[in-house]
């Protein structure tokens, strides 16, 4: 059974915490600022205070605040701690330590964020510069399996090729339109960052997790050679493998069946004899909602990881700097999936727990109905509770390959023409794919009992199987095999030029030109066991010599074998006939769309830098106009998701974007920011995507459906004000405030009684049909009329506590807490997140720890209050640690260890939360050694 883990005790002293960490940040930056007078008025003249020389994990929160502090955008930063050291072992567990950044996680592992309030598809990310789009697997359909979207996958790279991570949180003329949450800047390392001659860094760790119990290498390596700032080159290394699994509990949400189907299914065979007359009376009544799949599940991958990174710095004469960079990553994942679920081979019973009789080659066990002992509801109707004799239940071994490529080159230069004017900019190009050779599923079923237990509020589970022994194969008989692929890519082709001139010492003028085309399409196979062949050699048959017991922590079932199950019945991964003969043609090819955007970008920018009442006073001011053209071209499918025909539709929009950033520095220690800009999100590729269907019924009613690929983008406009307080060598408090107005949301628009001619489908798609013809249901995406509101607050803070006694001066903290009220109709985002990392560093040795909280989320909304359309996630809290031993200044040792507490990820659906789906990842724990030369 599960592991219980006293995480409560963090919660509850959470506030209490973080309002300690607060008091001492204060009382730091109180005798800071007390020492700082001391020495202007000469009291402390005659003591000579040396030079407090930086490194490590402080090191890192000095930089970034350095590069906070001088920015004129609201904007956050992640420094590496040292060549191929960045502070997390994954860039998004780096990232939700800056406020209004939380994170979703793959296997226990950081995967994507959310920023200000905004989910995932609104965050844009840049490599280098350039704008990145990246997607890898998941295992679940409810986390965006084999998504096509806008978001970038932050697990696809090691975080050890970055030196550094920027968050750009508003926005500026001179940046490219586009990431209306802000925009993430992830830079590799370049040769002239590192001093003359060779520098390098060896990084070696091996871990293990408490489920997996493997070994998981990471080795990381960077070299640098840097000939006094006139050329250099860096190239780097990453490498990493691991074994994970997730494991829980989950249901494929649920299904209601009206009075006269209870009855049928009571006739047919289904025992409710037991029940008492008013559980008889409620479960014929059709008023339930019950459990689909009551399943236990595993998720288990072997996962490898490589990243290579190189860059060239060449400075042929003083005024002119050219540097190229490429990055090849590769992210492969072998994944088994093993699930016990209740699945019915009786007529009407959906995946419900109990079933009728299965008729046909089925052994004699699945010729019984299912008996029904005991059943319990919820003041909603929900069903919390099944107790059953004679459940059939499916075993599911699911395998896939998933393979991921990215590529980037990109050429940066930088021209000092004069003292005033400077010319950069770059070009570059991309390449990204994803792609599953094989997404197989082996089926087998089970005959045997059944007591599922969601709790009183069904926001828990507990199965137990009385008197049934999922080990015995004489209680199972083989299905059949389902055999899918997916092919998904992305390019991105990109040309900036920008012009920079010093009119005076006040006044700079920027302006610039930029280019940026991207495609993205792709196709799914189906190949299901009816059409391959599959179901009339495999169904009913034995499984005594096909299977393997696997065990996890909720129980040890039968799963089937793939090689022995190939072999037995000469089959194979394929997507057309067995070379015996048997198997159809594959007729089920989904998703087939190509999407592409291509944008002409111009902005002009006035940059300042004055006094304002004695103050100093920067900012800039400017415009920025756009001109995108859409390109969509999809497949209409039909009845059996047959080909009838290619749509292709253009769309265009363009708009201009104004910006205001203002700093004022009221004292050297103290300044405050203020923003008023517009930016925009481009729609959702789903949205997008040119494919859809058509269909005519036996009265001749035609209905068709499609994407739109003229959507216009979604546009926001930001006001942000924050102040700032810096101290000491790293310490910082700060607060901002922040208010989105967001409007073209995406809608979906039914029109009735249009001629096929106004669709933009191909009328040839239904037989005989005209341009005149009457579709007398059409529906597709459109932008909605209205705005959305959003404000939010931050709070952030940081600092070593030196004011104590030693040794307990060299104590820090960083904190953050943030808070968004949004309309409901923003998901992916929590409304309350904080974040806490305590450390303790001495040059010899340091120690780590850091708590991330983020609160209930949700993915989907809706007014019915038993409707699955309302999804979302339960508040979690991650606990990771780490430490370090210096043997020598070259050598150094680490730990590290990764969700200390194995932090629950509980999806539920309905607006009363039920369970969904409920996983555990274990913790996992590293040792490394780490070199530098």
């Amino acid at each position: 059974m599960s592991k219980s883990h006293p995480i409560r005790a963090w919660r509850s002293d959470l506030k209490r915490f973080l309002l300690c960490t607060v008091a001492m940040l204060v009382a730091d930056a109180s005798a800071t600022a007390a020492f700082a007078r001391q020495a202007s008025d000469g009291s402390t003249a005659s003591e000579t205070v040396d030079a407090v020389i930086v490194t490590g994990f402080r090191k890192s929160l000095a930089d970034a605040r350095a590069i906070k502090r001088d920015s004129v955008i609201q904007k956050d930063a992640i420094v590496a701690e040292d060549m191929a050291k960045f502070p997390e072992l994954n860039l998004a567990e780096s990232l939700q330590r800056l406020p209004g950044v939380q994170i979703n996680r793959e296997a226990g592992e950081g995967r994507r964020i959310s920023l200000r309030g905004l989910g995932p598809d609104f965050a844009r990310v840049q490599l280098n510069g350039m704008e990145v789009l990246g997607n890898v697997d998941s295992a679940q359909d409810s986390r965006g399996q084999r998504s096509r979207d806008r978001a970038f996958d932050f697990n696809i790279f090691a975080s050890e090729l970055f030196s550094r991570v920027e968050v750009e949180k508003t926005f500026e003329a001179a940046q490219n339109e586009g990431g209306m949450a802000g925009t993430v800047g992830l830079f590799t390392g370049k040769p002239f960052d590192y001093a003359t001659g060779g520098k390098g860094a060896v990084s070696v760790k091996l871990g293990t997790n408490e489920y997996t119990k493997d070994t998981q290498p990471r080795i990381a390596a960077l070299f640098s050679q840097n000939w006094d700032n006139k050329f250099g080159v860096a190239v780097s290394v990453a490498y990493s493998k691991r074994e994970t699994t997730e494991q829980g509990h989950n249901t494929y949400n649920y299904d209601k069946l009206s009075a006269s189907d209870m009855q049928k299914l009571v006739a047919s065979g289904l025992d409710i004899s037991h029940l008492t007359a008013a559980q008889q009376a409620k479960f014929l009544s059709g008023d339930l909602y019950i459990a689909d799949g009551n399943r236990i599940s595993s998720w288990n991958s072997k996962a490898e990881r490589l990243g290579l990174t190189g860059a060239v710095q060449w400075k042929p004469v003083d005024n002119l700097l050219l540097t190229l960079d490429v990055l090849h990553g590769e992210f492969t994942t072998h994944r088994n999936e093993y699930h016990l679920a209740t699945r019915p081979l009786g007529s009407g019973t959906k995946s419900f727990a109990f079933d009728t009789p299965a008729g046909g080659v089925w052994p004699s066990q699945f010729q019984k109905g299912s008996v029904l002992n005991n059943l319990a509801w919820d003041s909603s109707n929900y069903v919390t509770l099944t107790d059953v004799t004679g459940t059939t239940f499916g075993s599911e071994h699911r395998r896939s390959l998933n393979e991921n490529r990215f590529n980037q080159v990109a050429l940066t230069g930088k021209w000092d023409l004069s003292d005033r004017l400077t010319i950069d900019g770059h070009v570059g190009y991309e390449k990204s794919t994803y792609k599953t050779p094989y997404d197989d599923k082996l089926y087998m079923r089970a005959k045997g009992n059944m007591i599922a237990n969601y709790g009183a509020d069904g926001q828990s589970a507990t199965f137990s199987y009385p008197n049934f022994n999922a080990t015995d194969p004489a209680n199972y008989a083989l299905d059949s095999f389902y055999y899918r692929g997916f092919n998904n890519q992305s390019e991105l082709k990109e040309g900036v030029l920008n012009a920079r001139y010093a009119l005076n010492d006040v006044w700079t003028l920027r302006a610039g030109v930029a280019y940026h085309k991207f495609t993205q399409g792709g196709r799914d196979l189906f190949y299901d066991d009816n059409v391959n062949g599959t179901r009339s050699k495999m169904r009913g048959k034995s499984v005594a010599d096909v299977t393997s017991v696997f065990t996890n922590e909720f129980g040890s079932w039968l799963v089937g074998d793939y090689e022995k199950t190939f072999a037995k019945y000469n089959e194979y991964h394929r997507f057309g006939p067995n070379k015996d003969g048997t198997g159809g043609a594959l007729q089920d090819i989904e998703n087939v769309y190509e999407t592409s955007e291509e944008t002409v970008s111009e902005y002009v920018q006035a940059d300042w830098d004055s006094e304002l009442m004695g103050k100093r006073f920067r900012g800039n001011i400017g415009l920025r106009g756009y001109q995108t053209d859409t390109h969509g071209t999809g497949w209409i499918q039909g009845d059996n998701y047959a080909y009838l025909g290619t749509t292709d539709v253009k769309g265009s929009y363009s708009g201009v974007l104004p910006a205001l950033n203002t700093v004022v520095e009221l004292t050297p220690e103290v300044q405050v920011r203020f923003s008023a800009t517009q930016n925009l999100n481009r729609p959702g590729l789903g949205s997008m995507a040119a494919k859809g269907s058509a269909f005519q019924s036996e009265t001749g009613d035609i209905t068709a459906s499609r994407g739109n690929p003229n959507l216009k983008p979604f546009k926001d406009t930001t006001l942000d004000l924050a102040a700032e307080y810096y101290f000491g060598q790293d310490g910082l408090l700060s607060a901002s405030v922040f208010h989105k107005s967001i409007k073209n949301f995406i809608g979906t628009q039914t029109l009735e009684n249009v001629p096929f001619s106004q669709t933009g489908v191909p009328y040839t798609t239904i037989p005989g049909a005209t341009a005149n013809s009457i579709v007398k249901e059409f529906e597709m995406p459109i932008n909605v009329a209205g705005t959305k509101q959003l404000t939010g607050v931050e709070l952030a803070a940081q600092g070593q506590f030196s004011f104590l006694p030693a040794p307990f001066d060299k104590l820090g903290a960083v904190v953050n807490y943030t808070y968004v009220d949004a309309d409901e109709a923003l998901t992916g985002i929590s409304n309350t997140s904080y974040n806490a990392t305590l450390y303790y560093e001495t040059e010899r040795w340091g120690l780590r720890g850091s708590m991330s909280h983020r609160n209930k989320w949700f993915t989907g909304h809706s007014d019915s209050l038993m409707s699955a359309s309302t999804r979302g996630f339960q508040g979690s809290t991650y606990v990771d640690a780490s430490a370090f031993f210096n043997v020598s200044e070259a050598l150094q040792v680490t730990l590290n260890a990764i969700n200390l507490t194995n932090q629950k990820d509980t999806q539920f659906w309905g607006q009363n939360e039920y369970l969904y789906n409920q996983t555990q990842s274990g913790s996992t724990y590293m040792v490394g050694l780490r070199y530098k030369f």
